[in-house]
């Protein structure tokens, strides 16, 4: 039987030959193809990204899923905004992407998706009950392959973005599955482009294919400073999430890459919303409000953010880890590729460089994303009480996504995560010291009631 903890919030997603393997990816295909056929839908688009067990496992899957009565396309290697493209450009009914994100090579996964909606919470463990119960539809699904697609997305987001002057980028593939795409773009637009390690391999010989975290951007930031580049880029695994470096060296986290992009929406688009999850900086709710839109923030998770975007008819949006999500003249999904030209479009309209793109903003002091680890079986109760303290000393707390508590000069939050037994904590202020305060006032509590 299938680990069911690898059914997690979002995706499907374990190590290799523990929690995945062919046989088990043969059961989610026909899983998740019985789930498709009790919806009524019959076609799927499937792809696969660069780790060693991506291609055995993408068949298996396939197996499974024809078994089940659905057709499947498959179009081979791609990054995952690819496959989302491609479920809109082949107007089928659900896409399957074979991948880890960003995890280590050890590990490989599932995305899922209906229509351009993400497959996730609840429903995702639907397919796990499907599978446990053994119940599956029946069928003789057929299998086509076509990659035109490929040639008609680097078109689309040729077509769609206009420079007004050419860029020196460095693209930092991370040997992962956009690396191969993003440069050819560029340069079709006219940038001067210098690649590293856009040579898929899922071994990850060079970092860790996560260019959110600072480490992993060492080698992407000394060749911005030797070429004196004006911009660098750099991909997850999957291309879903970007990573930015500005000329001076400094990275841009995901609030920031999306400060920008709003920004420059809002000149166009005054009044409108743009959506923001939990862990993101006060600037930016604070600077969509100044430059007249809508502030609005919502829960963390790629799934949720989307979906809230659809439901809601809202066009931009974006996460602190990277993934922006883009319905003005995109599709809505979050896609790296296009929002790294989009990016650049914007920095070739300028006359300033992109260190100094958000220089008016005051500075804050914040920490990164850390972990607290607890019993899986109490986090949540934990954040539950936590909230319940600050709110009865006057606090202000917004429970949206666990509890972000709201001071004065800065705000501190703790969340449950989501897949792992763990509560993710962030504090900003306005002072490192401020910073250090509210933290020292959360971990008071935590302590306090982690060992009830």
């Amino acid at each position: 039987m299938l680990n069911r903890s690898i059914f997690r919030q979002y995706d499907i997603r374990g190590i290799v030959d523990q929690d995945l393997n062919e046989e088990n990816l043969y059961l989610i295909g026909k899983g998740f193809g019985t789930y498709l056929r009790n919806l009524d839908k019959k076609t799927l688009v499937i792809a696969g990204d660069a780790r060693l067990t991506t291609p055995a496992y993408k068949d298996a899957f396939i197996k499974g899923a024809r078994e089940t009565g659905i057709d499947v396309l498959d179009i081979d290697f791609a990054a995952s905004p690819i496959l989302y493209f491609a479920i809109w450009y082949y107007k089928v009914d659900a896409g399957t992407m074979i991948t880890a994100s960003h995890n280590p090579s050890n590990y490989n996964g599932i995305k899922l998706n209906l229509g351009l909606g993400s497959v996730y919470g609840e429903e995702i463990q639907k397919i796990y009950e499907i599978i446990a119960s053994r119940k599956f539809a029946t069928g003789s699904g057929k299998l086509t392959h076509d990659r035109k697609v490929i040639p008609y997305y680097h078109d689309y987001i040729v077509d769609n973005i206009k420079m007004t002057r050419p860029l020196k980028i460095v693209v930092d593939g991370g040997n992962g599955a956009g690396g191969p795409f993003l440069p050819g773009i560029l340069r079709d637009l006219g940038c001067d482009v210098t690649e590293i390690y856009c040579e898929p391999d899922g071994t990850f010989p060079n970092h860790h294919p996560d260019p959110t975290v600072l480490a992993n951007n060492k080698d992407l930031i000394a060749k911005v400073l030797e070429l004196k580049a004006d911009v660098g880029f750099g991909l997850d695994g999957d291309a879903d999430r970007l990573g930015v470096i500005d000329e001076k060296g400094n990275m841009l986290y995901g609030d920031q890459i999306l400060n920008i992009i709003a920004r420059d929406f809002l000149e166009k688009n005054p009044g409108e919303t743009v959506i923001a999850d939990v862990k993101s900086s006060k600037n930016l709710y604070d600077d969509i409000a100044k430059h007249g839109g809508v502030p609005v923030m919502f829960k963390t998770g790629h799934a949720n953010i989307k979906n809230e975007m659809k439901d809601k008819g809202i066009k931009v949006g974006g996460e602190l880890s990277g993934h922006v999500f883009l319905g003005d003249r995109y599709l809505g999904f979050d896609d790296a590729i296009y929002v790294a030209c989009r990016f650049a479009e914007i920095a070739a309209k300028k006359d300033i460089p992109v260190s100094r793109f958000l220089e008016d903003q005051p500075k804050m002091f914040n920490t990164p994303e850390i972990h607290y680890h607890v019993p899986e079986a109490k986090k949540f109760k934990i954040v539950d009480q936590i909230r319940d303290a600050f709110i009865a000393e006057g606090y202000e707390a917004i429970a949206i996504d666990g509890v972000r508590v709201t001071f004065k000069d800065g705000w501190g939050l703790c969340r449950a995560s989501n897949t792992t037994p763990v509560l993710v904590l962030r504090y900003e202020a306005e002072t490192e010291a401020r910073m250090n305060e509210i933290k020292a006032l959360f971990e008071k509590k935590l302590d306090e009631f982690a060992k009830q």
